[in-house]
């Protein structure tokens, strides 16, 4: 089974700092071939929205908000998400999540989507 394990998430006063964790852990033909993983999140009463996100040849993307402030890396099935100047609207439930890459995406071994449990970045000011 396919998994991602998330780490990082803290309590932090503003214009702090955190670096988040996410590796992927499973069938090898599934996370070897991730076309992109990245990063969500999710303050309560609010929707999930994309922070972050980079495709398997390294190229990021990011949020507006959050760019300038935040970093992605990625290290094959492994992606970290650097987080600087962090302000109180960046408290939320922070997702990691990937995309695996056709022809294994859609099938038994490798579905059409994983995301991880969620850690938790609380910003206060």
């Amino acid at each position: 089974q396919v998994l991602l394990a998330e780490s990082g998430g803290d309590s932090v006063q503003a214009g702090g700092s955190l670096r988040l964790s996410c590796a992927a852990s499973g069938d090898t033909n599934c996370i070897s071939t991730f076309s992109a993983m990245g990063w969500f999140r999710q303050a309560p009463g609010k929707e999930r929205e994309l922070v972050a996100g980079i495709r398997s040849g390294g190229t990021p993307y990011y949020a507006d908000i959050v760019r300038g402030r935040f970093t992605i890396s990625r290290d094959n099935a492994k992606v970290y998400l650097q987080m600087n100047s962090l302000k109180p609207e960046d408290t939320a439930v922070y997702y990691c999540y990937a995309e695996p890459q056709r022809p294994h995406k859609g099938t038994q071994s490798c579905g059409e989507e994983y995301w991880g449990k969620g850690t938790l970045v609380t910003v206060s000011s």
